[in-house]
């Protein structure tokens, strides 16, 4: 399968967009992004986890410490309030990005 190489701010987005849909530890937010991109993603910890802490920074998303389902230890993320805006934003963003994208390369 070819490397797929994200342009920048787009995993960001990937990663607010699987928080929106409920608290997850990094290594899950990896597996999700996996599999929902037909293994085309697969996120080493040197890239997601500096993402994380820099959204966590930003504020849009926050960690706490919880237990997995196998009684680990783990980090679990959440989407902030201010996260779920700036999700908003990015999505709009990438719609008319997308769009934009698509009908140059249509009609070129």
């Amino acid at each position: 399968m070819t490397k797929i190489n994200l342009p920048q701010g787009t995993l960001d987005l990937l990663v607010l967009r699987i928080l929106s849909t409920g608290d997850m530890h990094g290594w899950g937010i990896a597996q999700k992004l996996s599999m929902l991109s037909k293994e085309a993603l697969q996120l080493q910890e040197g890239t997601l986890y500096p993402a994380l802490y820099r959204m966590e920074a930003r504020g849009w998303i926050v960690a706490e410490w919880a237990q997995t389902k196998n009684n680990r230890r783990a980090k679990y993320y959440r989407i902030t309030k201010i996260g779920k805006k700036r999700l908003e934003e990015e999505k709009h963003g990438w719609d008319i990005l997308t769009g934009v994208v698509a009908a140059v390369m249509k009609e070129a």
